[in-house]
């Protein structure tokens, strides 16, 4: 089945529910779906780092769509000890594995497998799921790097898994090796294409291909034009504090984001939303999302605004010369929110209210012209905030059915306007010419065109899925989300996607119900989860 189709047959029921951080953090769930019921599988392990391919696709999903230990076949290391990955043969993502499978009919049957990442894909603690899921993509290239040194990469991220890729791919790219010729990762050269929808790090005017030769149109290496002009999306990402190029990656990301997604096309002058977002951040919105506001769910938004309040005035303390800056309070905020900020030095002691002298009293004297500043930067800095809360942006984001602009990519194909593919179907046919050259021990060709096979790979509605496996023995049953295009409401089905080694096209079911990602629950012998809202 072509992803046009996989996108059209099925309808999902919705359960997002926005969460309640003043009212607009909403935005912070920005990517990611519910979590899926326990299930029941085979546990049994076989398939480890050291059986090599030619290219492995690190793939990276989003909220709830996560292999789990217990319930999935994990993949192993050199040593036999289970990995936080599995393959794709093993675990299915029904938003993902449309992009990741492509490749497995257009290559030999061992050249090429795709992993997906294990990690806690939840928003209990934001910063900290992505921190584990970096750390955990990094172990797994790190394993198949040193058994199968001839492997090329590429890395796929969705959703909460685009930061988790974002974030791997700019330390990749900027790692260089020690004296010994060694990476803290993996060579970058083996890197050959990273591809991350819905891009939080992205930055305002970004075109889709970083650092490539022509940003708007292709990623180096691959002569197929995404889309006629040179228009970027508008805004940037939501989390601006990860943003930046890529270093020796740049020409090999594709970065695609949606207009009205505003994961990764938040408008300017947004601050307090921002602060809503990195307030979001650090707390526990799964269950702000479950339960609402209690007296734990409240105890916690306190507890870290009351940590963020401190650190501000904490860095105040430390620039003596703050009252005759220009930047503001809100700044201050904005600064210390962000979970990557690392304080400065300690404040210095209290001085005695007795001896406090003329040079600390001089500040004083800048105090009105000081709240001005402050009254016309909130105004400033905020121009779009009541336009951007009064087009409902959790709905506009996360829209209930899928109907959401955080799920465009599997739909935003416009032919009449010079878009012939959608954005899942030109990243699968990316990586499908990826996965031949890396067959073929080709370097990365700086011109060349997909096949008319390739392409046909991509889009064909009816392509065959079979269940060969690629380094695994079983395929996997997965739940099948699904969404509604744009424009059509899809039937409600149910169809046990086949997610292995050799599907021509990217050919899988859709995703179910989420807030976000869709969640697929890969599994042998397994019921269809039940999210939760």
């Amino acid at each position: 089945m072509g992803i046009r189709e996989f996108v059209g047959r099925h309808r999902i029921a919705s359960t997002a529910a926005a969460p309640a951080i003043l009212g607009v953090a909403a935005i912070v769930a920005v990517t990611w779906a519910a979590s899926p019921g326990p299930t029941t599988i085979d546990t049994e392990m076989t398939s480890s780092v050291t059986e090599c391919h030619d290219m492995v696709t690190i793939s990276v999903a989003g909220r709830g769509d996560t292999p789990r230990e217990g319930e999935t076949k994990m993949l192993l290391d050199a040593n036999g000890n289970p990995l936080p990955a599995a393959m794709s043969g093993d675990y299915s993502s029904n938003w993902v594995d449309p992009v990741v499978n492509a490749p497995d009919n257009a290559v030999d049957p061992d050249s090429y497998a795709a992993v997906y990442i294990a990690y806690p894909a939840n928003m209990a603690s934001y910063e900290d799921a992505v921190n584990a899921g970096v750390a955990n993509t990094e172990s797994v290239m790190r394993e198949i790097a040193v058994a199968c040194p001839d492997t090329k990469f590429s890395i796929v991220g969705y959703s909460e898994g685009a930061d988790v890729v974002r974030r791997v791919a700019t330390k990749v790219g900027h790692d260089e090796a020690d004296a010994n010729g060694n990476y803290g990762v993996v060579d970058p050269d083996n890197v050959v294409g990273v591809v991350i929808f819905a891009d939080a790090g992205r930055s305002a005017g970004d075109g889709p291909f970083i650092g490539a030769e022509d940003t708007f149109a292709n990623p180096d290496g691959f002569d197929q034009k995404y889309q006629n002009g040179k228009n970027p999306t508008s805004g940037k990402g939501a989390l601006p504090g990860t943003s930046g190029d890529f270093g020796a990656l740049n020409g090999k990301i594709a970065s695609f984001c949606s207009d009205g997604d505003l994961t990764c096309a938040a408008p300017e002058n947004i601050s307090l939303l921002q602060l809503a977002v990195n307030v979001g951040r650090q707390i526990n919105v799964d269950a702000l999302e479950r339960d609402g506001l209690t007296p734990a769910t409240g105890q916690d938004v306190a507890v870290t605004m009351g940590k963020i309040a401190f650190a501000a005035f904490a860095d105040i303390a430390n620039n003596p010369n703050w009252m005759q800056s220009d930047e503001t309070f809100l700044d201050v905020l904005l600064k210390v929110s962000d979970p990557a900020y690392k304080p400065g030095a300690t404040p210095p002691p209290a001085t005695d209210a007795s001896s406090i002298s003329a040079d600390a009293m001089s500040p004083l004297a800048y105090l009105p012209q000081k709240i001005f500043k402050e009254i016309i930067g909130l105004v400033v800095t905020n121009q779009n905030t009541i336009p951007v809360v009064m087009s409902d942006p959790y709905n506009t984001t996360l829209g209930p059915n899928h109907s959401g602009h955080h799920f465009d990519y599997w739909r935003d194909a416009n032919p009449e306007t010079g878009k012939p593919l959608t954005s899942a179907e030109y990243a699968a046919a990316w990586l499908t010419e990826l996965a031949k050259q890396a067959q073929n021990g080709e370097p990365v060709d700086k011109s060349v065109k997909p096949s008319q096979a390739s392409l046909a790979a991509a889009l064909s509605p009816e392509a065959e899925t079979t269940t060969s496996t690629t380094t695994t023995t079983t395929t996997p049953a997965t739940t099948t989300p699904g969404t509604t295009t744009p424009s059509t409401t899809a039937p409600t089905t149910t169809e046990a996607p086949t997610t292995t080694e050799s599907t021509t096209a990217p050919a899988t079911t859709e995703p179910t119900t989420t807030t976000e990602a869709p969640t697929a629950t890969p599994t042998t012998t397994t019921a269809t989860p039940t999210p939760v809202s």
